[in-house]
């Protein structure tokens, strides 16, 4: 029996990440399952794990810690995963590390973004959003794709060189989120398009449509019903978007 634990919602991009490595690297771990469409994260029990009441978290023991990229490194280290996920040679982890820092306010908020008005309109609000709202965000999103394309994986197969590392990983579970909700990312796009599916054979095809089985699946939550609570505060946030 492990001491690691997980705290997961495969709904979400950064869980997605650290359930695949954790999987793909053979770790041993216990998914404590916090569905965030019922509220679970909120409950006073999973505050004591995170108190951000946000997933993914990790508990070692009497260890606990959040935030996704900090979990992929703690684990990358505690079980001294393949060095392509993290190299030693200093500027292939700088590749890595400097994906990771930008990913914070490109890749992560534009497409997480694009999923809320695309995705949480309908389920919160009950329509679908206006076009004029809707339209900014996946320019946004398109612009960003491109910098990923032209920036990060020019002249190369993947983000740190030849083989795939933990900025790969993120990335591609960023972009599966909009494409989850009939966002074309890689339609027209070869270069990304090829770089996709060298992530997927590297993940193993299996693992990664179990990782976005949910998601995929994302049109089925717009008749799922929401607690009042959580509801109010999801509202709250989908206004942020739409202002």
């Amino acid at each position: 029996m492990t001491d690691l634990t997980l705290y997961l919602d495969l709904l979400s991009q950064p869980c997605r990440s650290v359930y695949i490595f954790a999987k793909a690297n053979n770790i041993p771990f216990n998914n404590h399952q916090v569905r965030l469409f019922k509220g679970e994260h909120l409950s006073e029990e999973f505050g004591k794990v995170n108190p951000f009441r946000k997933v993914p978290s990790l508990k070692d023991g009497d260890f606990t810690m959040a935030e996704s990229t900090a979990i992929l490194l703690y684990l990358a280290n505690k079980y001294k995963t393949p060095d392509h996920w993290y190299p030693a040679d200093l500027q292939k982890r700088a590749r890595v590390d400097e994906y990771l820092a930008w990913q914070h306010t490109n890749t992560r908020p534009h497409g997480s973004k694009l999923f809320w008005i695309k995705v949480m309109t309908p389920l919160i609000l009950g329509y679908e959003a206006e076009p004029e709202k809707l339209e900014p965000v996946v320019t946004e999103f398109n612009n960003t794709l491109t910098a990923l394309e032209e920036q990060f994986l020019r002249g190369k197969p993947f983000v740190a060189g030849d083989e795939i590392s933990i900025a790969d990983l993120v990335a591609i579970v960023e972009i599966m989120q909009p494409v989850a909700c009939g966002i074309e990312a890689f339609e027209n796009k070869p270069n990304l398009a090829a770089w996709k599916k060298r992530v997927e054979d590297a993940i193993g095809a299996e693992l990664f449509k179990e990782a976005h089985e949910n998601v995929l699946r994302v049109k089925e939550m717009q008749n799922m019903p929401l607690p009042p609570e959580l509801k109010e505060r999801l509202k709250g946030r989908l206004l942020q978007f739409l202002r």
